[in-house]
């Protein structure tokens, strides 16, 4: 039989747990620096987000990506024809001739909801009702509502029926939230 005397020295092993804790806590920091600069690099370089030369139609799997990229940098999407589906939304602010193309978006694991969209024009605009879905054609260009705005000129619109998958998600993992984006 071996029997094993260990004497564990308490002062040594609590600077042991203490380095190996702040070099754990180092690692995460750089870590987290690294994608929240790498993440402001590709998110600053989404230009790619919608070629140029065709219309192009935004799905429900890129619609807030989408959305953000022409949000962050609307001088690199103006003149870009787009196509996609989303409800008549209005607020109180808004002139006859515009309306917002919109969609919900959930928020939180319980469903709730947050309003999202284009602003779009169109002369007719009256003539399609508070959360009807619609799908419009159109080009964008940069216009005010309190301050710089993507707008949309619709070209074309038609009625359709609600689409099945009607909610959208927030932006994927190349988004990164920051106190400037409100």
């Amino acid at each position: 039989m071996f029997v094993f005397n260990v004497k564990i020295n308490g002062k040594k092993l609590f600077k042991t747990f203490l380095i190996c804790s702040m070099i754990l806590l180092l690692i995460i920091v750089c870590i987290v620096i690294f994608r929240i600069f790498n993440g402001s690099k590709s998110s600053s370089n989404n230009s790619t987000c919608l070629p140029q030369n065709k219309v192009n139609t935004i799905s429900t799997g890129n619609y807030t990506n989408v959305l953000k990229a022409v949000h962050d940098n609307i001088d690199d999407y103006v003149g870009v024809k787009i196509n996609f589906i989303g409800y008549v939304y209005r607020v109180l602010d808004l002139k006859d001739n515009q309306f917002v193309l919109a969609r919900d978006m959930i928020i939180s694991s319980d469903f709730q909801s947050v309003i999202v969209g284009f602003l779009c024009e169109y002369e007719k605009a009256n003539d399609f009702k508070d959360n009807t879905w619609v799908e419009i054609t159109g080009q964008i260009y940069k216009g005010s509502y309190h301050g710089d705005m993507p707008i949309v000129k619709v070209t074309k619109i038609n009625e359709v029926d609600k689409p099945n998958d009607e909610y959208v998600y927030p932006p994927d993992e190349t988004y990164i939230p920051t106190s400037g984006i409100i």
